[in-house]
């Protein structure tokens, strides 16, 4: 048989993966299961560009880094344009079908982890909240072990004749990426004097801001659908997701801002 657009797509499949729980089925439901599936498939496509990004920075590719930071950059922007379709979904709504998640909670989704490690947004403590036997849990520490997004930016910096102190890298045990003064000075003087790297700074710093607004969205929806009440699954909910607010990926580009 011929490729066709159905086949090439695997049609069939993909439109048989939403399996409503709610009987007789609460109308939102589907909404709630394809918004959700539509993520899972952005964040799979933005972890496939940071593993490109990765290569062009620690092989000082300019133009290629740009490039790829551009698409995450309208990615995380179509990440934050969806939850205004999941807005429309009231909280009866979601109270109709809510009990039939039983244990499933979005604060389980291993491929958000991953890209929050492999930006440089690393927080081992997430991991008690997931089973070693889950799919995609071996990914997740995968990324939590191996150099970030950050780590590369790093050898970049270098590679451009950059200062970048000693033990930025990878740190042990893993933890966010932390701010550094030494850092900041090449930083700034390279803002300063290398305008294509500024350029390259500023489209970072967009995705930077895209991530934290589409946390602050998410904050917001999960608010303003159950309240303070804990997420599915016994998660923390809205008090917890708090807690990553406006905490940047790459905190020297934004340290340096008073500078300039």
């Amino acid at each position: 048989m011929a490729l066709n657009y159905s086949s090439y797509l695997q049609l069939d499949r993909l439109l048989a993966l939403q399996q409503p729980k709610s009987d007789p089925v609460e109308h939102d439901e589907m909404l709630f299961i394809v918004i959700h599936q539509v993520y899972e498939l952005w964040f799979k496509q933005i972890l496939h560009e940071l593993d490109r990004l990765k290569l062009e920075l620690s092989a000082g590719d300019l133009f290629g880094a740009l490039h790829t930071f551009k698409r995450i950059r309208m990615i995380l922007k179509t990440l934050v344009g969806q939850l205004d379709v999941l807005e429309t979904m009231t909280p009866v709504s979601f109270t109709a079908f809510r009990d039939r998640l039983d244990t499933a909670s979005g604060f389980q989704s291993t491929q958000f982890r991953e890209t929050e490690f492999a930006l440089g947004y690393k927080r081992p403590e997430v991991l008690v909240h997931m089973q070693p036997d889950w799919p995609g849990y071996a990914a997740v520490q995968r990324r939590l072990a191996e150099p970030s997004v950050v780590d590369h930016f790093l050898d970049f910096l270098e590679a451009r004749g950059l200062e970048v102190p000693d033990g930025l890298r990878n740190p042990a045990p893993p933890r966010p990426t932390e701010p550094n003064a030494t850092l900041q000075v090449a930083l700034l003087e390279a803002y300063k004097t290398q305008p294509e790297l500024a350029v390259l700074f500023e489209l970072m710093m967009d995705v930077d801001e895209g991530l934290q607004e589409w946390r602050y969205r998410h904050v917001k929806i999960v608010e303003r659908t159950i309240g303070r009440k804990h997420g599915t699954g016994g998660s923390l909910g809205v008090e917890f997701l708090k807690k990553s607010l406006f905490l940047p990926i790459f905190p020297d580009l934004w340290a340096i801002r008073r500078e300039l």
